[in-house]
């Protein structure tokens, strides 16, 4: 058994700060409420210095070594993640494109005694992730790739704007980029009823200051985002030094799958698991993406 796995997550995580084993206690009310409270105003909460101080480092090294592993294929995108050839009126946002430079390493490239991934499967942490969101319960998503991934965002790369096809994302950042690679994002610019077409124009035009948080963020802080219906990007990086952040991905209901065509976007392949759903996926909600 290595040093690290012999450490527990209670000597990682500032449990003082953010008690997983004791969610009910004063403390952990506290935290959830202003969790809750954040993420329904701003449709963003972090909580900073999740991991101690004293493990920045160590989460560091970890996801380094781990980051040559990543898919890299710079493509062109839209904010809504559908083909650039869809059919779309003249004016319609969907027909911005933007260069998608950022790559993932998948799940079954991140080993399970990592300190990203025993924690990505640790039920407290799970429970205490769920209870912020104000939900009954998280799964794990059955997909083999997904699910929990690390964000490589190398020099002279960006994420462009986009929204996520989950309603809610789980992140850490394990390592700040020297300049650039800021988080921007436009809090609850649509909803699961009305996509606001004219006020996602006007960010990607760049009209939409009004609507556009930054968020200063470093290693080892949780963020809860609501990525669903809160347009965002990570910056261009740059300078010398990527960008890494690990990716905890849940779902409300259990055998969350990718689609075919996503994961291999993402991940430059597929697996049988992802053949075998295809098909079966079920919408929450009307929105484009």
């Amino acid at each position: 058994m290595s040093t690290l796995q012999a450490i527990t997550l209670d000597q990682v995580v500032d449990t003082a700060r953010y008690p997983l084993s004791d969610p009910g206690g004063a403390e952990g009310r506290a935290v959830m409420s202003r969790a809750r409270r954040e993420l329904r105003t701003l449709g963003c909460t972090v909580l900073p210095d999740f991991i101690r101080p004293s493990f920045a480092e160590v989460l560091r090294e970890e996801c380094a070594a781990l980051a040559p592993q990543a898919h890299f294929e710079t493509e062109t995108v839209n904010v809504y993640n559908i083909a650039v050839d869809t059919e779309l009126p003249e004016d319609h946002p969907g027909r911005r494109t933007f260069q998608r430079g950022n790559a993932f390493v998948a799940r079954d490239r991140i080993p399970g005694e990592s300190l990203i991934g025993r924690l990505y499967a640790h039920r407290a942490f799970q429970d205490f992730i769920a209870r912020c969101f104000g939900l009954p319960g998280l799964h794990e998503l059955a997909d083999p790739l997904s699910g929990l991934v690390l964000n490589v965002v190398e020099p002279g790369m960006e994420h462009p704007w986009h929204f996520d096809t989950n309603e809610f994302t789980v992140s850490m950042l394990t390592q700040q980029a020297r300049t650039g690679g800021v988080f921007e994002y436009c809090p609850n610019i649509r909803s699961a009823d009305d996509e606001h077409f004219g006020d996602v124009r006007d960010v990607l035009d760049g009209r939409g200051e009004r609507l556009t948080r930054r968020l200063p963020l470093h290693p080892g802080d949780l963020q809860l985002f609501k990525g669903r219906y809160s347009l965002h990007r990570v910056s261009p990086v740059q300078g010398e030094t990527a960008r890494h952040s690990a990716i905890f991905a849940y779902s409300r209901r259990p055998g969350v799958i990718g689609s075919v065509a996503r994961t291999r976007q993402l991940f430059g392949r597929v697996l049988p698991a992802h053949l075998a759903a295809e098909g079966r996926a079920v919408r929450g909600d009307r929105l484009l993406d």
